[in-house]
């Protein structure tokens, strides 16, 4: 007798299907895996050998064939363990079939319309696994009612409307189940609507001056625009940027959902729906996987984690320069594709990238003392560590100076409107009008706008087409920069609630082109100060 039992596995935020088939033959007693199976599903087979005999059910003492079908599709992880033993089982006839002569007291499930994953302790136990919400999001794709899955996990599949959703905590709960000896599980409860925190926080009122910073980040959250901040040490660089969270509006529930499942690939025990955009702020010394994601089971980076939130990159030229060169993709088409000798997977990365950096390697050139020591040679050498491909792709490049003493010290706590609820309500007024404007779209602010919805909602007067113009031609912008200013300028006139672009939307989006400004460099700027 030949048992199947349908499972899946996460394959970027969608599924494969796979089939695990058990066949139970006379022979020699053991137990062989195939279907392209790695070290953690061929060590399934000692798992599922004692958890089923730990829930007091006869393991067959016959040559057992397990087959993971698709055979050319590498199967890793141990989500396979529970319809492995589930496959054994019914191969074997411990779970009897619902035409029996004797009735059982409860109606047994349709187990061929379910998509069951779990991992086994040696008790019998069903431990969560990474990735069921992706699963739980593809199972309708795959034509199943409904999915199979640890307790720990149930909350997180729950999140999926309109599929039934059974939680396991043992393999004897299941073998009850489907002999019709225990009734149905109900639903799990919903989770509670925002579990995972979006990292550092706080409000805008604990900066103390920088109101061109403020108004930059203002900027770049209403049009979800990249930034780079760039100034000396202690300037409020990395206050500014943490503080970004705070006026950033809630995720819609696609958004969430999306986002909550590429967290499940990283953590087995999912929190709950993401509401709040991410923050990750990584450390300079990251590897390269961590950052752009891959590993022996082609998980998400931090790029990726950040999906629909903020990547924060600290002192941005510390990082190597392979890891900042694999972010172009992502910055500009909003997804990366990892490839590899066994499979190719995309994960979403439409984040928004934050970066900050110093002016020199000891951080002090330009800011009006004598601490600096850096020649020109080692200030070029650390400016040239970021590419022109890559600022090219930055919408924002800001100059952050040393905040005076006097501003430090006394005065107000905050400028008028600078707080984050301020800014949070007119940012939350100009994604509505994005968000009208490009109705039955796939991108939702101006950031990721396409070229012929720009060029509709762009429309510049005379006066802005010639200060564009003069301006490209002065600061040799590339057309990815012009693009990218327009873009700028769009945003700065929603914030303002006017229809059209004007003139001095142009020269504001012109003036947080700091870098273009530079023709030589930091020094070009800072050193006349």
């Amino acid at each position: 007798m030949i048992a199947r039992i349908r499972s899946a596995v996460p394959v970027g935020v969608g599924v494969a299907a796979i089939v695990v088939e058990a066949d139970v033959s006379n022979g020699l007693p053991g137990t062989v895996m195939v279907g392209l199976p790695d070290a953690a599903v061929r060590e399934s087979r000692e798992r599922v050998k004692s958890a089923i005999r730990a829930c007091g059910l006869p393991f067959p003492d016959r040559r057992i064939l397990v087959n993971l079908a698709p055979a050319d599709l590498r199967k890793a992880g141990p989500s396979f363990d529970l319809p492995i033993a589930l496959a054994i089982l019914a191969a074997s006839g411990v779970i009897r079939s619902g035409d029996d002569a004797v009735r059982p007291p409860h109606e047994p499930p349709d187990l061929s319309q379910f998509i069951v994953v779990g991992e086994l302790s040696l008790t019998g136990d069903v431990r969560p696994v990474r990735g069921a919400l992706a699963i739980a999001r593809g199972a309708r794709t795959l034509g199943a009612r409904g999915v199979w899955v640890p307790r720990a996990n149930a909350a997180e599949a729950a999140l999926v409307a309109d599929l039934e959703v059974w939680s396991i905590d043992s393999l004897a709960d299941a073998v009850s189940w489907l002999s019709g000896t225990a009734p149905r599980p109900s639903r799990p409860p919903a989770p509670p609507p925002a579990l995972i925190a979006p990292g550092r926080c706080g409000d805008f009122a604990d900066v103390r001056g920088q109101e061109l910073g403020k108004r930059a980040l203002l900027v770049a959250a209403a049009g979800g625009h990249n930034l780079l901040l760039f100034g000396p040490p202690g300037s409020g660089k990395t206050l500014l940027a943490s503080r970004l969270p705070s006026v950033l509006p809630d995720l819609s529930i696609d958004e969430a959902l999306e986002t909550t499942a590429l967290h499940g690939l990283r953590d087995p025990l999912g929190a709950g729906l993401v509401r709040r955009p991410p923050f990750r702020s990584p450390h300079h010394s990251s590897s390269y996987v961590s950052i752009v994601g891959g590993g022996r089971d082609i998980l998400p980076g931090e790029v990726s984690l950040a999906h629909n939130g903020v990547l924060f990159l600290d002192e941005l030229p510390e990082f190597p320069r392979h890891v900042l060169e694999m972010l172009r993709q992502p910055l500009e088409e909003g997804w990366i594709a990892i490839g590899r000798s066994v499979a190719c997977v995309r994960f979403p990365a439409a984040c928004q990238l934050v970066g900050a950096m110093n002016p020199c390697p000891c951080g002090f050139f330009g800011d009006g003392t004598d601490r600096c020591s850096c020649t020109p040679k080692r200030i070029a050498e650390y400016r040239g560590r970021l590419s022109g491909p890559l600022l090219d792709r930055i919408d924002l490049t800001v100059e952050i100076p040393r905040v005076r003493h006097e501003a430090m010290i006394g005065g107000p706590r905050t400028s008028a409107g600078g707080a984050s609820e301020a800014m949070a309500e007119e940012i939350r007024a100009a994604r509505e009008i994005q968000s009208r404007r490009y109705e039955g779209e796939s991108f939702r602010v101006n950031a990721r706008s396409s070229g012929a919805a720009l060029r509709r909602a762009c429309s510049l007067d005379r006066r802005g087409e010639e200060a564009l113009a003069a301006a490209a031609s002065r600061l040799a912008l590339s057309g990815r920069a012009i693009e990218r200013t327009l873009r700028v300028a769009r945003t700065i006139a929603d914030l303002a609630g006017a229809e059209r672009v004007r003139v001095d939307h142009v020269a504001e989006a012109l003036q947080f082109r700091a870098l273009d400004r530079m023709p030589h460099g930091f020094g070009a700027t800072m050193a006349g100060r």
